[in-house]
């Protein structure tokens, strides 16, 4: 693993979102709610899209949104970041 970029949202549950690298270099966005719910993407986008990943995550998790996954997408695509799931 090259980077890593992690966030943990505030309160009980605590849900983690986090983007890495994987050994080819591809980027994935990962999200897992400490309970039984974890999920994977592979993230595409266009040139450096660091500062990007960081500000959608960030967003998604300390934004003070109950549900995190649908605001990590509503954030993902204002920011024209694409993502499959793996």
């Amino acid at each position: 693993m090259g980077q890593e970029h992690c966030f943990h949202a505030p309160g009980k549950a605590a849900d983690f979102l986090g983007w890495r690298l994987d050994r080819a270099g591809r980027t994935e966005i990962v999200y897992d709610d400490c309970a039984k719910t974890r999920m994977v993407w592979r993230a595409a986008f266009e040139g450096n899209a660091d500062s990007r990943l960081d500000e959608a995550l960030s967003c998604a998790v300390t934004g003070g949104h109950e549900k995190i996954i649908p605001t990590l997408f509503e954030e993902l695509k204002k920011r024209a970041i694409e993502i499959s799931r793996i």
